[in-house]
């Protein structure tokens, strides 16, 4: 017997702003301001799960997250779906998958052996590399980068993220996928995508339709016969150029330098938890770090 948890009404519990496609092409973002950024997102490994522009039914993904449930057994997200049989007749059909799942299909190129935590220090020590002019033990705010690298956090925030909200902070989590990609360090950002699923499966109250765009990407690839309507369609907002020139429309205080693998594609990930090679030629961040409680 599967336990449904129905979520009422029509998208109102979908942020249309979360798990949303992002304009990274060189096409709309050459001879911008966040071009160089852009060109850095599309060579990285979740550049298909950041653009990826998935046409999403809401009944489908809906249905999921109604009857979706982690099976501690196997370690996979098991829910059902309906689909026309060939005479033409409603049918249920399972569906299941797990991390692999989710990493072949948004291409992410992790591992299983790839950790899911990063030292706190190496990461605001980054961030104080891009410029970042906030307090490093208060709110990991987008707005306190210079343009190029707000349009990166905004990215980040709206995409890969899971919450239907509070899109001005940066959460912890998406700091740690930041900073495997800059620094070109390994990170399962596989596992932690699916460990927010699993939570969500979990919730017996407040479930919503997490991942809108990542469930419909599995679901194709999963069951290639689902019904399609047009009238079914979610219709998601877009990270594309209106949001470019919002996002960067302040002036900077001060426009920070592309570093690591922004700057270089073959860049070479500091040893253990540094943030920076000897004699880097980036500001110095040592008084910023000063801020951090040791």
């Amino acid at each position: 017997m599967i336990n449904v948890i129905y979520l009422q009404g029509r998208g109102k519990d979908t942020d249309k702003g979360h798990n949303v496609s992002c304009v990274i092409d060189a096409d709309n973002t050459v001879g911008t301001v966040v071009e160089k950024m852009a060109k850095f997102l599309r060579e990285s490994r979740i550049a298909k799960a950041l653009s990826h522009r998935t046409t999403v039914y809401e009944s489908h993904v809906r249905t999921f997250w109604e009857t979706a449930t982690f099976e501690e057994s196997d370690k996979l997200i098991h829910a059902v779906l309906r689909k026309k049989d060939k005479d033409g007749k409603d049918i249920d059909v399972e569906f299941k998958f797990g991390v692999e799942d989710v990493r072949r299909v948004l291409d992410l190129q992790d591992s299983d052996d790839d950790p899911i935590i990063m030292s706190e220090r190496l990461v605001k020590g980054l961030w104080c590399r891009m410029g970042f002019t906030g307090h490093l033990n208060g709110k990991m705010l987008k707005t306190n980068f210079s343009k190029a690298h707000r349009y990166l956090m905004h990215c980040m925030v709206h995409s890969p993220g899971h919450r239907k909200g509070a899109y001005d902070e940066v959460p912890d989590y998406i700091m740690n996928f930041v900073a495997s990609l800059v620094l070109n360090k390994k990170y399962n950002i596989s596992q932690v995508i699916f460990e927010y699923m699993k939570e969500n499966c979990k919730n017996e109250v407040d479930r919503y339709i997490m991942y809108p765009r990542f469930i419909m990407m599995l679901l194709n690839d999963k069951i290639k016969d689902l019904p399609k309507n047009r009238a079914d369609i979610m219709e998601l907002r877009s990270v594309n150029n209106e949001t470019i020139a919002r996002v960067t429309k302040d002036k900077d205080a001060k426009t920070k330098q592309m570093i690591c693998r922004i700057k270089d594609k073959n860049y070479d990930a500091p040893e253990n938890d540094k943030w920076r090679h000897e004699k880097s030629d980036s500001d110095n961040e040592d008084n910023k770090m000063s801020e951090m409680v040791e």
